[in-house]
């Protein structure tokens, strides 16, 4: 593993765009309206999980249901929110440009974004920009990527590149080229950018909606999600914070609650990055994997962004000056087989196929080994939600499930 050091001042940048301007002057409900209003993403159900319900008694566990956004995973929230702010700043631009005050504008106006992506953000971002006017892309895919999922983005209108042995070589590529692009290319991140931190905050925002529906005096005890790059930790994060600090029956709902990040051996960056960095350093350590192992090949990201790490210790720390309410962050690396057995004992149980990336967040309750640890922290709020974000994934069909199941079926 390789290690790299950010000092305090760029943990302090980094901490400004914990909230962003449109996030703490609005409620909750105002989070990503342009987005939402244009039909970008989808409010996705919460929904009680009976036979998960029974193995967590007295909690009660419920599922996000974000697979159900169109393009497969919950990325389109975050990619809905990013390129419709995109859109929205070029198109002004553009503007100033043709009233002379930067010269004058390009011929067509077309805005072409440019992402790098393990699958699922590919697809985020090109179902996202098919729904905008005049906006093209390209995404760039390692070699790891399936091709059922390289056939999904060609299906819908993407230029597609194959490039590098991990999703950071193919990374490296888009990068160049919107450096190397004139006018009116924007490079668009998988998971590192505070839009797209914000447009996951939504799953939040929603959650606590769904509940206060179901029970006047419903509590979150832990909210459980996969982490790949840390866009969407960060986004629950950002949600809960700003949550925290909102009406005073969202307030009670949230505060106390654990975080609970799920990842996979061989792939496991942000636990990496966090077992290396107790709450109160002065700065961070961030540490790279040599590379990804792991059948959830779209958690592969080798190095979590920074941020991720921060939020982290904000929530932490937050519970401590409160006085112990119970706020923590919790590191959770399932093995394969786990993942994988989640995947398949969750498609049996609701119907519903998932990636391995998925099944790691839902590994901490499927797994007998898991979810011991998880009920024992969870000892102190007993019958308080657990949420599930069922973050999705495109790269399933039955036949890999089928094959992954025959591949760890003794590990």
């Amino acid at each position: 593993m390789l290690t790299k050091r950010f000092p305090l001042l760029t943990v302090a940048i980094i901490a400004k765009t914990l909230m962003t301007a449109d996030s703490l002057s609005s409620s909750s409900g105002g989070v990503a309206k342009d987005a939402r209003s244009q039909g970008l993403f989808q409010t996705t159900p919460l929904v009680e999980s009976l036979p998960l319900s029974k193995l967590c008694a007295p909690h009660r566990v419920y599922l996000k249901l974000d697979l159900l956004q169109q393009s497969g995973s919950f990325k389109d929230r975050g990619m809905a929110h990013l390129c419709a702010t995109t859109q929205k700043v070029y198109t002004a631009n553009r503007q100033r440009e043709a009233d002379g005050v930067n010269g004058s504008s390009d011929a067509d106006g077309r805005i072409k974004v440019i992402s790098s992506s393990g699958g699922n953000a590919g697809l985020a971002v090109t179902t996202v920009a098919r729904k905008i006017p005049q906006m093209d892309v390209s995404v760039v895919v390692p070699e790891t990527t399936k091709q059922l999922v390289i056939d999904k983005l060609r299906s819908l209108g993407a230029d597609v590149t194959v490039h590098g042995a991990n999703w950071n070589s193919a990374d490296e590529l888009a990068r160049r080229w919107v450096d190397e692009a004139k006018e009116g290319a924007v490079y668009v991140s998988p998971y590192d950018n505070p839009l797209l931190w914000t447009g996951h905050s939504t799953i939040v925002d929603e959650v606590l909606d769904q509940l206060s529906e179901t029970s006047n005096d419903a509590k979150v005890g832990a909210i459980l999600a996969s982490v790949g790059g840390g866009g969407l930790l960060c986004g629950v994060l950002e949600g809960i914070e700003r949550n925290y600090f909102s009406d005073e029956s969202k307030a009670r709902m949230i505060r106390g609650s654990k975080v609970v990040a799920c990842e996979t051996e061989g792939a496991s960056s942000f636990a990496a990055s966090f077992n290396a960095n107790p709450v109160g350093n002065n700065d961070l350590t961030m540490v790279r994997l040599e590379s990804i192992d792991s059948v959830a090949t779209s958690l592969g990201a080798l190095e979590v962004t920074p941020a991720v790490v921060q939020r982290a210790h904000r929530h932490m720390e937050r519970g401590r000056e409160q006085d112990g309410h119970g706020e923590d962050v919790l590191s959770y690396v399932c093995s394969d087989a786990e993942a994988v057995a989640a995947c398949a004992r969750f498609a049996s149980d609701h119907r519903m196929l998932v990636e391995p990336a998925c099944g790691a967040a839902l590994a901490p309750i499927y797994s007998d080994r898991l979810r011991v640890q998880l009920l024992e922290e969870l000892k102190g709020s007993v019958g308080s939600a657990i949420v599930v974000e069922v973050c999705g994934g495109s790269g399933v069909n039955l036949e890999l499930l089928e094959l992954w199941k025959n591949q760890h079926r003794h590990a």
